[in-house]
């Protein structure tokens, strides 16, 4: 057969074209035209047939190509070429046809060569016998300019060839590993105990944000403090810088509390109600006195101080004018109390504070002997001795030396070069309640001294089927490979040349289940790994305008400059609803990362995108079951399925109740509640209604009367908390034993659905009655009621932003929200279709990321940010640009390998066949009967 293929027209796509840079030639492509005709890098294959207005909201669940034609190799195209000249020998065929990598050089080499020479015989399309040419082909009409042009895209070929989607995702595989074996040698070198970085280390992020080094420090309010510290007596023992300490520890219990009374003396503080004691204990000098108090410590019929900070040094100095005779003498004393902090630090949390550094140039003439330099050698001398304190173990005396790094950054705004600022002393005394606090009440956000949560008994079920599903992957694919070894070619003892066997064995839907279970286990190690075994670093946020905007203009660039025509020119088409979600959680994603939820105005905008999901939602779901009408159960639980399968083993691995992800749930409610409005009798769907208007008015009335359950729900907040209380709805939708938060985040864009689902029906009505232009390149209007429209939308637009931009109270703004987000949807989506050359093209770059957009929503919770989105994931500490690039490399590598997994297992858990279909949805009922058993033994364990 002839595989001669004419040659497209130059102008359909120009080699040289950005959109043209990124088009892999793969064997499908090749056979239906040269490599200018190839698709771009960023597009997954189509999978199945796409059914027509099946966005769903953050639909991250699209097709991407079976599994037998991922696996297919690239060699086909270079046979096509020889053959099509008759020039492909026997030999040639079997080398450039088997489409494996281990072919010998000579061999591609040949490919090239007949390649070439099927080019050169190519009949010149500005000849006079060809077909004539449009303007825009006018400058490959010369052979240079075709050679280069063509000589350009084969070694883009060669490019897409060995880097592509599948060889990104071996790449981040290959660093993670590197990464894990890195950060696991450093915490045998460093040691594993976080709160020794917390004492110890840390940076500061901005003026006043204090960062320790791997780990997180949580900002405890006033009622975690007290019920952290009820029954706690804390003792201060100290001088002056102590006793600053002191009052900013104690603020941090009642704020009210004012410094006041004798300075050289004690000071007692005492909260009845939580019983909360905390002491300062006036002893200046590491002498008598301050080793007698300790003494009355450690004596068995006294009771301990819980916690007792400890220091003194400046008045040593001062008082002896920095003589080395009172160095001596203070190594003397230290040595004589360190036995006794010893002991102390076996029942109690010991920690000596190290003096900071003072200013110098601030101090008093009464001041000036204390120096940096003679502070230097008393915090050489209590660290020396201290750690000495025990030979054959380590000190259980904490070193406070954290604080150091603390006023070498503030110092400079001290009143009198000896006392650190306000902020400071805050800073120190937050740290002191982290390291005791965290081990207590165990903050999602406060990393440092929290030891790794114990594995629960659904998670060590999920880790035994996991490794069942790699070791039983492991077997099958040995015997897999072995079968095939058998089958694979033998020589024909005649020509001496080998023969391709021809039978391809078809991949087993057992053979795509392990392996696709084996994957999902090594992912789901990634994310434990990541948020709950503390083998990586996490960090706190730090919002600065730069960190949000700067992104978001880089990505703007890239969306823009990745551009191509749609197929088709709609509104709202395929390409373009995949184009908006990209966009969207791109954006999303910075502002998380960024902690952009700090600034009103950003939060407000991130808000819109939020409905603007819900939107697509709405309108995709109403198009699709009012054109098709298809109520069927396959349709709703492939839907269900590819919305919540990662969730749902997310909740199993991660330990997180299904409301944690809430933006899952909601769209899943939402899809139900659209299922149940159009399902329920009367079923009104479009091809009945063409034929009677009345029942177009029937529909009017059911999205009414949904309307009016959305009212009475949203003020009605106690029959809204009854309802998803009830078991087992309440197992789904309660978040810390209250189903408040569930109400609150549907409540925020309880509207958005109903206005999704309403323009959907108004579009569609008037695109039958064709009111609409939805040409190419033509305004979906009137030019004069598109200008108008455009108009319009424009000054609605900026309205909206202007609005958001000037909220001052959260709670009143997102009270509006519902009412008005609607209006900036509807704006964006004028302006984006009205015109006939913006509805006509779209970026591929957004539209890639919007077709795992789902996907990416969730996994940044756990594999980009870090503590449950509280901070940020760090692979590689002290470089936030290269970490950053990395981590997010890795992070959309997973993202879309799952859901190439979650359509793959979709397939086999939800087929077409009725009957097989009910058998898979016994079994998976059967499975959360059993989730839901465990999950009750195992909170009354918890309890």
């Amino acid at each position: 057969m002839s595989l001669r293929q004419p040659l497209p027209p130059a102008g359909a796509r120009d080699p040289v074209t950005p959109e043209g840079r990124l088009r892999p030639v793969t064997p499908e492509h090749w056979a239906s035209g040269p490599p200018s005709e190839a698709q771009p890098l960023l597009r997954q294959e189509a999978k199945g047939e796409e059914e027509e207005g099946e966005e769903t909201g953050v639909q991250g669940a699209s097709g991407t190509g079976t599994a037998e034609q991922r696996r297919r190799g690239w060699g086909e195209a270079a046979e096509a070429a020889g053959a099509e000249e008759g020039q492909v020998e026997a030999g040639g065929t079997a080398a450039a046809g088997s489409g494996s990598p281990a072919g010998s050089a000579s061999g591609d080499r040949g490919d090239w060569r007949r390649l070439l020479a099927w080019l050169r015989r190519r009949q010149p399309q500005c000849c006079p016998c060809a077909a004539p040419l449009p303007r825009s082909a006018a400058h490959c009409c010369h052979g240079g300019t075709k050679m280069a042009a063509l000589a350009y895209n084969l070694g883009k070929r060669e490019i897409n060839h060995y880097f592509s989607v599948r060889s990104a995702k071996v790449l981040a595989l290959v660093a993670v590993l590197l990464l894990a074996v890195c950060h696991l040698a450093s915490r045998r070198y460093r040691g594993n105990d976080s709160c020794e970085y917390l004492l110890s280390s840390g940076r500061f992020l901005g003026e006043k944000v204090w960062q320790p080094h791997s780990c997180m420090m949580h900002k405890y309010k006033i009622s975690e403090a007290k019920n952290c510290l009820v029954d706690k007596h804390i003792a201060f023992i100290g001088d002056s810088r102590i006793r600053q300490l002191f009052y900013s520890f104690v603020k941090l219990i009642n704020p009210q509390f004012k410094e006041e009374g004798n300075k050289h003396e004690n000071i007692p503080f005492e909260d009845k109600i939580a019983s909360v004691k905390v002491d300062f204990l006036w002893h200046p000098e590491v002498n008598g006195s301050m080793k007698q108090c300790i003494k009355v410590w450690t004596e068995d019929s006294v009771a301990k101080p819980h916690v007792i900070v400890a220091g003194a040094a400046t008045w040593s100095i001062k008082i002896h004018n920095g003589s080395n005779e009172a160095l001596s003498q203070y190594k003397t004393n230290i040595t004589s109390i360190a036995p006794l902090l010893e002991k102390l630090a076996k029942t109690s949390d010991v920690y000596w504070v190290l003096q900071d550094p003072v200013y110098e140039d601030l101090l008093s003439e009464n001041r000036k002997m204390i120096t940096n330099e003679k502070i230097d050698a008393y915090n050489e001398a209590a660290v020396s001795i201290l750690n000495s304190s025990t030979r054959n173990s380590k000190s259980n005396v904490k070193m406070f030396s954290v604080s150091k790094l603390i006023a070498q950054e503030t110092i400079m705004e001290s009143l009198d070069g000896l006392h650190l600022p306000e902020s400071s002393r805050e800073t120190s005394a937050m740290i002191l309640m982290n390291v005791y606090c965290n081990k207590i009440l165990k903050p999602v956000d406060g990393s440092c001294c929290q030891p790794r949560p114990p594995l629960t008994l659904i998670q060590k079920l999920a880790a035994c089927f996991f490794t069942i599903s790699i070791i039983g992957y492991l077997i099958f694919y040995v015997i897999h490979r072995n079968t095939h070894r058998k089958n694979k070619s033998c020589t024909d003892l005649e020509s001496g040349e080998g023969k391709k066997n021809i039978i391809n064995i078809p991949v087993s839907q057992l053979e795509i289940l392990l392996q696709s279970f084996c994957k999902l286990g090594l992912i789901m190690a990634y994310f434990y790994m990541c948020d709950r075994a503390n083998l990586f670093m996490k960090e706190n946020k730090f919002y600065t305008h730069s960190t949000f905007f700067i992104p978001i203009i880089y990505i703007l660039v890239l969306g823009v400059f990745y551009n191509e025509n749609t197929k088709e020119t709609k509104v709202l088409n395929r390409e373009q609803t995949d184009e908006w979600k990209g966009w969207m959680q791109l954006v999303i994603l910075i502002y998380h990362i960024s902690g952009a939820s700090t600034f009103l105005p950003v939060y407000m905008h991130i808000r819109v995108l939020v409905a603007a999901y819900l939107f697509q939602t709405g309108y995709g779901h109403f198009s699709y079951f009012w054109i098709k009408g298809d109520f069927g159960i396959h349709r709703v639980c492939q839907v269900l399925f590819r919305l919540n399968f990662l969730v749902v083993v997310l909740c199993i691995v991660m330990d997180r109740p299904y409301q944690f992800y809430y933006f899952v749930p909601l769209v899943t409610v939402w899809f139900m509640v659209i299922y149940v409005t159009l399902a329920l009798w009367p079923q009104i769907i479009q091809k009945k209604a063409n034929g009677n208007c009345f029942w177009h008015f029937g529909l009017l009335l059911k999205l009414a009367f949904l309307l009016l359950c959305i009212c009475f729900l949203a003020y009605s907040q106690g029959a809204f908390e009854k309802i998803f209380s009830l078991w087992p709805l309440s197992k789904c939708f309660e978040l810390k034993g209250n189903v408040y938060e569930w109400w609150f985040r549907w409540r925020l864009d309880r509207y958005v659905v109903f206005h999704g689902m309403l323009f959907a029906f108004i579009y569609l009505a008037l695109q039958k009655r064709q009111v609409l232009s939805e040409g190419k390149g033509e305004p979906l209007f009137s030019n004069k009621i598109s200008n108008v429209l455009l108009f319009i939308s424009v000054v609605s637009f900026l309205t909206y932003s202007i609005w958001a931009s000037s909220c001052k109270n959260k709670a009143e703004c997102n009270e509006l929200h519902p009412s008005v987000s609607v209006v900036q949807i509807l704006a964006f989506i004028l302006i984006r279709n009205i015109p006939g050359y913006a509805r006509s093209v779209y970026s591929s770059f957004f539209a890639w990321f919007g077709k795992i957009s789902l996907e990416l929503f969730i996994c940044q919770y756990h594999i980009w940010l870090a503590a449950d989105t509280r901070g940020v994931l760090v692979l590689i500490p002290g470089s936030p640009m290269l970490n950053i690039i990395v981590s997010t490399f890795i992070f959309v590598c997973v993202a879309h390998e799952i859901s190439q997994i979650t359509n793959d297992l979709a397939q086999i858990f939800i087929p077409k066949d009725n009957s097989s279909l009910l058998k898979r949805l016994a079994c998976i009922a059967a499975f959360f009967c059993g989730l839901l058993i465990l999950s009750s033994i195992q909170d009354k364990s918890r309890h």
